[in-house]
């Protein structure tokens, strides 16, 4: 089998050579900020920063009060939390495997705690169970983690299940940990947005939304590729490529809807509803997060996300 973690390689060389290896460096290093003699950077006051954080002389020079950050010494440990029931048998929005896009997800941020010293582990499952996978400290052990999740994927036959992943998590980890939540677009609910409140408390979460391909294809939409492929179809037969199924019910969407507009329409106003009432939840709980909706794209939005971060004040 042809390594997965190449590809993830190349594809990070590339966006991380355009924002710079500091600059990449930094971002990663946002996360792990904490109470160590390694002085890392000054940022203004905020309402809850402890006194003895305040760097006095800066103060005077620049005549408000800043605080000195610094990074945390220990290594810290990445968990991986990732979704391999059904829907993510299903497309991304750029109408390529969202499989894919997990693997790829996994990839980066998996290479970048190597790069730092720290470890990683997986916690995946559906509604028929939840599995944990050790500790890695190696790119082998990531190309390991990689391969489990595109075999996990490949042989799914359950419904997708979030609270049953997040509930495992809260339930069994105890050591506090930096938790990366893959998930799809599906609403929150009121049990996740509990199971989120109990992380937040004892772990470091990070959401990354991997968002569906549209199930209607709107041919006005001319800055996606689904939008480009519904047009260049417009005029041609119906064909089993352009076919829509649901992956847990295998629901075939009638031909005859694709192009359709205003149900194209309709159906992303509701995606945007549910897009926006995640966005308020994850920010009123400080929860940093992202939706990726293509491959070429998504390094660069991680990249950005923990850049982001790196502006966002850790305790």
């Amino acid at each position: 089998m042809a390594s997965l973690l190449t590809p993830v390689k190349g594809k990070l060389f590339i966006d991380s050579t355009r924002k710079s290896t500091h600059a990449l460096d930094g971002a990663y290093a946002s996360l792990l900020r904490g109470h160590s003699l390694d002085f890392d950077d000054l940022r203004a006051y905020e309402y809850g920063d402890q006194i003895r954080d305040i760097d006095w002389k800066a103060t005077a020079r620049l005549g408000s009060p800043v605080v000195r950050r610094s990074l945390a010494t220990r290594m810290h440990t990445v968990l991986f939390v990732v979704d391999t029931g059904l829907s993510m048998a299903a497309l991304a929005y750029d109408e390529r495997p969202k499989k894919e896009l997990a693997i790829l997800t996994v990839g980066v941020l998996g290479l970048l705690a190597l790069r730092h010293g720290d470890d990683f582990c997986l916690v995946d499952g559906d509604s028929s169970g939840v599995r944990r996978r050790e500790i890695g400290r190696s790119e082998a052990a990531l190309e390991h983690t990689l391969r489990r999740i595109d075999r996990a994927v490949d042989e799914a036959s359950a419904p997708s299940d979030r609270d049953a992943l997040l509930s495992y998590v809260a339930r069994t980890i105890a050591r506090r940990m930096i938790v990366v939540v893959l998930t799809d677009d599906a609403p929150v609910g009121a049990e996740t947005e509990r199971l989120l409140r109990r992380l937040r408390v004892q772990h470091d979460v990070l959401w990354i939304t991997l968002r569906d391909a549209e199930p209607v294809l709107d041919p006005s939409r001319t800055g996606t590729g689904a939008g480009r492929r519904a047009r260049a179809a417009a005029d041609l037969p119906a064909s089993p490529q352009r076919a829509r199924r649901d992956v847990a019910s295998h629901w075939a969407i009638p031909e005859f809807l694709q192009g359709d507009a205003e149900l194209a329409g309709e159906l992303h106003a509701v995606d945007a509803a549910d897009a926006a009432h995640t966005d308020t939840l994850l920010r009123r709980l400080e929860i940093t997060h992202v939706a990726l909706a293509a491959q070429d794209a998504a390094v660069g939005e991680l990249l950005a996300m923990l850049d982001a971060r790196s502006h966002v004040r850790h305790g």
